[in-house]
């Protein structure tokens, strides 16, 4: 059973598909692919515990620079 059966800041209706989710820690930053409830009026996105727990565990990583065995994607720079 799901959590929500609407979205739970505008009532629309969810939808689960894979989306793309950019965490940072520290100067850090990775990409990958989830698996989250897509709300299709508000574009509000659940995750399921288990994923919110796999994204603090990576943000940690990021902050302690411990990014071995994550492909690197390129550079990212800030523009001032």
């Amino acid at each position: 059973m799901k959590p929500f059966d609407k979205c739970p800041i505008c009532g629309g209706e969810l939808m689960e598909k894979e989306v793309e989710k950019l965490l940072r820690g520290g100067v850090h930053a990775a990409v990958f692919q989830v698996r989250a409830e897509v709300c299709l009026r508000c574009g509000e996105r659940l995750y399921p515990a288990e994923t919110i727990k796999r994204f603090e565990q990576i943000r940690q990583k990021l902050e302690r620079q411990e990014v071995k065995g994550f492909q690197p994607l390129g550079q990212t720079f800030q523009v001032v």
